[in-house]
């Protein structure tokens, strides 16, 4: 029988028949690729022409298609839908991957080729997309170890594939961590809970095959309950559950993973002739060094501490008043933040949410894109890799853009979060390629018949990855490795953040935010109300991130510690972090940092991007019109449709003529 990974899809757009496709079917798919694109890459390297851009970088561009296609569904259903099978393959391919890189970074025919068109780049008459497309492939190689010899070179091959296991490792055991554990409810603790907390509290029991309901560690169960239940020692027993996530001994103890992956990220950055592995890792990105990293954090760091430790003083008083001694802790924060959100802004969660239905927030995002970029959104009928999921075709002036898949509600297969990927990306090297955009999120699953309900932060949640997700759509390059979200990593959270701020124009919740039952807009006095409170609380949010960011640096910034969690308490000491609010991922559940190099030492880029869009949005403020066309075309021109194509600074300056400083994120975050 044809493996389906393997065939020609005869589907809608070229979309992975997912009905045909079965677990046993991913490991020979891949052991097929991987050799078909090992053979292109060898044939590349024996090739006896003298190396052109043609028989060499886009030789190259090209041989890793037979793999990506595999893996581009692979990993996004092993992400999203989790089995046995998946996550043993995981396992199987992560250091099979991580030695496959190595081999063709450090085939050293291969790599004189590469130097080769780079020392004579300037006779190749290459345009400005092959020129940085050549930069960025010989940088690759170089950063990878092409130019290590002998020892050294076996060396970094061999700490490449252990990180890649400690990855996959640390990845499995925070998920083994949040599936297995829930903490039943009686009908008595369920007693002062909103009508939505109490939903989703039975919708968790249930999918834990339990008779009544369940509080579990999808944050979008257990949030809501930390806000909302005024039960104090149920609340510690479900946040300390939380927060121990990766620290619970045992088999899936990420503890020790941590120190190694540091100690190997030290020693792959110093054979590498770095410093540390942050002045490494940095080196691509715009802040280019981690003094340049730690003087943007610190600068917010001092302002948001003031504002939360004014807010703990406030929300103690409230502990206090309801007959609690001693100090506020952080199983409180969420409980007591929200009173005073309720008190100060008149606003009640279970009063917002009905107003928020997820198919009406879908809605709005699609129609800020067509507003803005032109962009349509029609349902597809298709084979997807799970029922919860859904696609759209998305087109312009009648043109196929994408296809868009959403997958939004949490479960138990699914690990926590919210991201963006491609299963397949923009490129014109082979054609006119359109890409498949995937976001999936973890929002809490309504009992049948009824709608999806979002918290604010929720909503926010889906306009961010949807923001990722246009990145994908509008990218218009010819070769996939700068395409879409390709980018520098304190970059790529640009869109995704700038696109936030349209679901804080009045005008789209006056239009989508409709009642759940009623159908009736929101009140203009309720929605000036939510709009009022966007800065609450934005110091405890502020500093649990910075709290984070600042550690991640510490850990990468010089010697690797011996003892991550020590390392992680003496930097919050130093920093004198609030006793009451926790780092937003402690180090066993850090997995932007742990789970793969993508946010090591880059934790930080979240912040770094939002002095950017902090900035951007204002200048649709300044033209006195969210939906500028003119300004919405400088964008897609300058940032959105170039990928990696061009140095992210001066895509930024070509957009807004300037880079930005603090100011605009500290005024938006209320800090100023």
């Amino acid at each position: 029988m044809t493996n389906p990974l393997l065939s020609a899809w005869d589907t809608p757009f070229d979309l992975p028949p997912f009905d045909q496709i079965s677990d046993a079917d991913f490991e020979p798919a891949f052991d097929a690729a991987l050799s078909k694109t090992r053979a292109a890459i060898d044939a590349i390297a024996q090739c006896q022409d003298a190396p052109d851009f043609a028989n060499t970088i886009e030789a190259l561009e090209r041989a890793d298609a037979p793999l990506d296609r595999v893996l581009g569904v692979f990993y996004n259903v092993a992400g999203a839908d989790s089995t046995p099978a998946r996550e043993d393959l995981q396992r199987k391919l992560a250091p099979r991957l991580a030695a496959f890189s190595a081999e063709v970074t450090l085939n050293a025919a291969l790599f004189e080729r590469i130097d080769s068109l780079w020392r004579h780049r300037d006779g190749l008459d290459l345009s400005a997309e092959q020129a940085r497309v050549l930069m960025l492939t010989r940088r690759r190689f170089v950063r990878s170890g092409a130019q290590l010899q002998g020892a050294d070179r076996d060396r970094l091959k061999a700490v490449g594939e252990r990180l890649a296991e400690l990855g996959t490792a640390f990845t499995q055991n925070l998920l083994a961590d949040e599936r297995d554990w829930h903490m039943a409810l009686s009908e008595a603790d369920l007693e002062g809970l909103p009508g939505f907390v109490v939903d989703a509290a039975r919708g968790a029991g249930a999918e834990k095959g339990l008779d009544g309901p369940a509080i579990t560690l999808a944050r979008s169960v257990i949030t809501p309950f930390l806000q909302h239940s005024p039960l104090r020692d149920l609340r510690r027993r479900a946040y300390d559950a939380y927060v121990a996530r990766g620290a619970n001994g045992g088999e899936t103890d990420n503890r020790a993973i941590a120190a190694e992956t540091l100690a190997l990220r030290e020693e792959r950055a110093r054979l590498l002739g770095y410093e540390s592995f942050a002045a490494f890792k940095l080196e691509t990105e715009m802040a280019g060094t981690p003094a340049r990293v730690r003087e943007l954090l610190m600068q917010v760091w001092e302002p948001a501490r003031e504002a939360a430790l004014a807010d703990a003083d406030l929300m103690t008083d409230m502990l206090h008043a309801d007959g609690h001694n001693g100090d506020l802790a952080p199983w409180d924060w969420h409980y007591y933040a929200e009173r005073r959100r309720e008190v100060e802004h008149d606003l009640d969660e279970a009063e917002i949410k009905p107003y928020l239905q997820l198919d009406r927030m879908i809605a709005a995002a699609f129609d800020v894109a067509q507003r803005l970029f032109g962009l349509e959104f029609a349902p597809l009928d298709v084979s997807l890799y799970h029922p919860d999921a859904r696609a759209w075709e998305v087109t312009r002036d009648g043109q196929h853009v994408a296809v868009f898949i959403g997958d939004y509600f949490a479960r138990g297969s699914k690990r926590s979060g919210a991201w963006c990927s491609a299963m397949r990306s923009q490129q014109k090297l082979e054609g006119n390629i359109r890409p498949i955009v995937v976001n999936v999120c973890n929002f809490a699953k309504p009992e049948d018949g009824q709608p999806g309900l979002l918290s604010w932060d929720d909503a926010r949640t889906l306009f961010h990855e949807f923001g990722h997700a246009l990145h994908q759509m509008l990218s218009d390059v010819t070769y996939a490795s700068i395409s879409g979200t390709s980018v520098a990593r304190d970059f790529v959270e640009l869109p995704s953040q700038l696109y936030e701020h349209w679901l804080e124009v009045p005008e789209v919740l006056g239009r989508f935010a409709t009642h759940a039952v009623t159908g009736e807009a929101m009140p203009e006095t309720l929605l000036n109300r939510l709009l009022a409170a966007s800065t609450h609380d934005t110091g405890f949010q502020t500093v649990e991130f910075l709290a984070s960011a600042i550690v991640d640096l510490d850990f990468h910034d010089g010697t690797a510690p011996a003892d991550p969690m020590q390392m992680q308490d003496e930097t919050l000491q130093r920093i004198k972090m609030p006793a009451a609010i926790n780092m937003r991922h402690a180090t066993p559940h850090f997995a932007h940092v742990f789970a793969g190099d993508g946010y090591s030492s880059g934790y930080y880029s979240y912040m770094w991007s939002e002095v950017m869009d902090a900035d951007a949005f204002e200048a649709f403020i300044e033209v006195g019109n969210a939906f500028d066309p003119d300004m919405a075309t400088k964008l897609e021109e300058h940032i959105l449709s170039k990928g990696g194509s061009v140095d992210a600074e001066e895509l930024y300056r070509a957009f807004r003529g300037r880079m930005p400083g603090v100011a605009p994120l500290l005024k938006g975050r209320g800090l100023a």
